[in-house]
């Protein structure tokens, strides 16, 4: 039953007998006729009959939820019998937001370094699609943000906070300042994530509060695109220091505190909530703990008395 429920998850995303078949790697009639035998199987119908794929049944919705339970911990079981006879091995698939990408490999790097027959694959998607990919057993962990819309049952590890700077090439408009705000910011040619993005939103409602709209007279889902207009001198942007200083910008480059308000917003490990989790799983949760415990220690080790200051 594990396959056919495992075809039915994969209809239920696609929405289309077709390419669902397709992403099985099976025939459409095969997926039909597991789909008709898992029906008869639980003695309902799962699938709103008619020429095409008009949805699920409200019985479909419920053997749904099952079918990822029961899928995910049929994995979670073979991943473990698997890891008790080889070790820990295998492929973690990870999904982050734009602002996150530059993060990953603070947790990638360690872990291989210490499991090194387990590889990665990383996607970069938006927050709304972390969470989907999550869900439909796609992927095994995302990195999203955790304070700002609702994440559903996950679970977290903070990793960071993100603050938000302007971002602009010395000389122009600004770029002088020390501290702007989100007024100032508001007047700029600015290269903005798309709307379709949670970073975009979280602007967005900054701009708002500061009684201003944003239009941006660029937008990409690419953080590579907006730095590569930033560093013509025509464009400005807004987002995370951290991440503006992974592309490792030169002195031309200005990074500049945006207040009123000096916004946070916390950023983060997310997986599916169960109990156990994969091997994988747990060891990527472990990692992402011991990261966050070792940065607070270097944070509070820079702010102590015994931190020798070098002048």
């Amino acid at each position: 039953m594990i396959d056919k429920l495992e075809f039915f998850i994969v209809l239920a995303r696609e929405q289309h007998f077709g390419r669902a078949a397709e992403e099985c790697g099976v025939t459409q009639p095969t997926l039909s006729a597991a789909i008709q035998q898992l029906e008869s199987q639980l003695g309902v119908s799962l699938v709103v009959r008619g020429s095409r794929f008009h949805g699920l049944t409200p019985e479909g919705q419920r053997v749904l939820e099952w079918a990822r339970r029961i899928v995910g911990d049929t994995r979670t079981m073979r991943e473990e019998m698997r890891a008790t006879r080889r070790g820990l091995a295998g492929h973690i698939r990870l999904a982050a937001i734009p602002t996150a990408l530059a993060m990953v490999r603070k947790l990638t790097e360690p872990f291989q370094k210490r499991h090194p027959n387990v590889t990665f694959s990383v996607l970069s998607r938006t927050s709304l699609q972390v969470l989907s990919l999550l869900e439909n057993l796609e992927i095994d962990a995302g990195i999203t943000y955790l304070d700002n819309e609702p994440l559903g049952r996950v679970t977290t590890v903070p990793l960071n906070s993100e603050r938000y700077h302007l971002i602009t090439a010395a000389g122009t408009p600004l770029s002088d300042r020390d501290v702007v705000t989100w007024r100032d910011v508001s007047g700029l040619r600015l290269c903005l994530l798309t709307a379709d993005m949670q970073n975009r939103r979280i602007i967005n409602k900054h701009m708002q509060e500061a009684g201003v709209e944003v239009s941006p007279t660029l937008e990409s889902n690419s953080m590579i695109v907006l730095f590569s207009h930033i560093r013509t001198g025509q464009w400005a942007s807004i987002m995370p220091r951290n991440v503006a200083e992974s592309f490792g910008f030169s002195e031309q480059i200005r990074m500049i505190p945006i207040s009123e308000p000096d916004a946070s917003h916390l950023v983060g490990l997310v997986a599916t909530h169960r109990e156990p989790h994969t091997p994988l799983v747990s060891a990527l949760l472990h990692e992402a703990r011991m990261l966050v415990k070792a940065e607070a220690f270097d944070r509070n080790y820079l702010l102590s008395d015994d931190f020798p200051i070098l002048t």
